[in-house]
C-alpha cells in the first residue's frame, strides 16, 4: 500500500465511536484490530526507511570522521512528516480497507 498518498490526519483527531465500532459491534475488538494493523504499517514503514537509508550508509572505522549526508537527512525528514501508523490504520479501518474475521465464528 502507498502510505505516502493518504488522507490520514497528521495531528490528533476525535473519531465517532459508532463509526469505529460499526464493523465489529464491539469497540474493544475494533481497537484491537486497528492496533494490529498499525503494527503492520509501522513495520512496513520502518523496513522501507532502513532500506533507503542503507543506500547512503558509509562504513568507516574511524569515529572521528562524521559525515552529514544531506540525502540521508532529507529521507529521514520525509518519513518524519508522514502520518503516524495509528492514524493510517484508523483511516484504513474507517474506509473498509482492513480485512478481519472472528475465528470463533463458523
Amino acid at each position: 500500500m502507498d502510505y505516502k498518498n493518504t488522507n490520514a490526519p497528521d495531528t490528533t483527531v476525535t473519531y465517532d465511536k459508532s463509526k469505529v465500532e460499526a464493523a465489529t459491534g464491539n469497540i474493544y475488538e475494533a481497537i484491537s484490530i486497528i492496533a494490529k494493523r498499525a503494527d503492520q504499517i509501522n513495520g512496513d514503514l520502518k523496513k522501507e526507511l532502513i532500506e533507503k537509508l542503507e543506500e547512503f550508509a558509509t562504513y568507516s572505522d574511524n569515529l572521528d570522521e562524521v559525515f552529514e549526508n544531506k540525502e540521508q537527512i532529507e529521507v529521514s525528514k520525509f518519513y518524519e512528516k508522514l502520518p503516524k501508523a495509528h492514524a493510517l490504520a484508523v483511516e484504513e479501518w474507517l474506509n473498509g480497507k482492513v480485512y478481519h474475521r472472528n475465528s470463533d465464528e463458523q
